[in-house]
C-alpha cells in the first residue's frame, strides 16, 4: 500500500511539472535556466494586492521564439555580470478579466499609495492602464528588468515595476544619469533581439512578428 501511495505521489508531481502547453509555447527555464523570475501576479505584491486568477506557480511561459530571443539577450548581459529578471510574461485571459473586474470596484484601493498614488482609479480604463485585452495573453510580451548577477539586486530604473504614472514612461527625464543609462541598457538589449518597446512602460517589450498576433490564450500558469 505504501509503495502504491508513493508511486501515485511521484506520478502526480511529474504530471504537474510536465503540464502540456499549447503548440508553440515553452517554459522559459527549459530554454534558459539562468534567467530569474518573480511573477508579481502570483503574489500580493501587485497593484491589486492579491494573487491574480490563473497564476499558480512561479514559472515563466512564453512562445518558443520569445524564449530564444530572451536567451540571446541574457547571454549578452551575463558577460557584463548582469541578468534578466521576469516580472510577467504569458498572462491568461482570466487574469486580464480579474483586472477588469477589480477596476470596476472603485472603493477597492488597497495598493493605491504604492502603485497609483496620483491616478484616480476611475480613470484607469481611460488612461489605458487597464484593458479587456492584453498583448501578454498572446504569449510573446514580457515585463522585465535587469539585476546584478552576484547580488540579485535590481538595477535602479527610476520607478517601480507596474507603477501607474509618467515616471514609468521611457522618455521621462527627471531621472539620474544612472537611471537613464539603466533604462537604455534594458531597451537596447531587448531591441537588439527584435523586441518592440512600449514607450509608456520601461519594462514592457513585445517580440516583433509574434507567432500568435490575434490569439488570446487562457490556460493557467502552473
Amino acid at each position: 500500500m505504501k509503495k502504491a501511495i508513493l508511486f501515485f505521489l511521484l506520478f502526480a508531481a511529474l504530471y504537474t511539472k510536465a503540464q502540456k502547453l499549447p503548440d508553440g509555447f515553452v517554459y522559459l527555464s527549459d530554454i534558459d535556466s539562468t534567467i530569474q523570475s518573480e511573477l508579481r501576479y502570483l503574489t500580493t505584491n501587485n497593484f491589486i494586492g492579491k494573487p491574480i486568477d490563473g497564476y499558480h506557480k512561479n514559472c515563466v511561459i512564453v512562445t518558443k521564439q520569445t524564449a530564444i530571443a530572451l536567451k540571446k539577450a541574457q547571454q549578452i548581459l551575463l558577460k557584463k555580470g548582469l541578468c534578466l529578471k521576469i516580472f510577467d510574461a504569458y498572462r491568461p485571459q482570466q487574469a486580464v478579466n480579474h483586472f477588469v473586474k477589480w477596476a470596476k470596484v472603485l472603493n477597492d484601493t488597497l495598493m493605491k499609495q504604492t502603485y497609483y498614488p496620483e491616478v484616480a482609479k476611475s480613470t484607469l480604463f481611460k488612461r489605458g492602464y487597464i484593458s479587456s485585452r492584453s498583448g501578454h495573453t498572446r504569449g510573446s510580451t514580457v515585463d522585465l528588468t535587469i539585476i546584478d548577477k552576484k547580488t540579485g539586486k535590481e538595477l535602479d530604473m527610476g520607478s517601480p515595476y507596474d507603477f501607474f504614472g509618467i515616471s514609468s514612461h521611457f522618455s521621462y527625464n527627471k531621472l539620474s544619469k544612472k537611471q537613464i543609462a539603466n533604462r537604455k541598457l534594458l531597451r537596447k538589449t531587448l531591441v537588439n533581439q527584435n523586441f518592440r518597446p512600449y514607450k509608456y512602460e520601461w519594462w514592457h517589450f513585445t517580440l516583433r512578428f509574434e507567432p500568435y498576433p490575434k490569439t488570446y490564450f487562457n490556460f493557467a500558469i502552473q
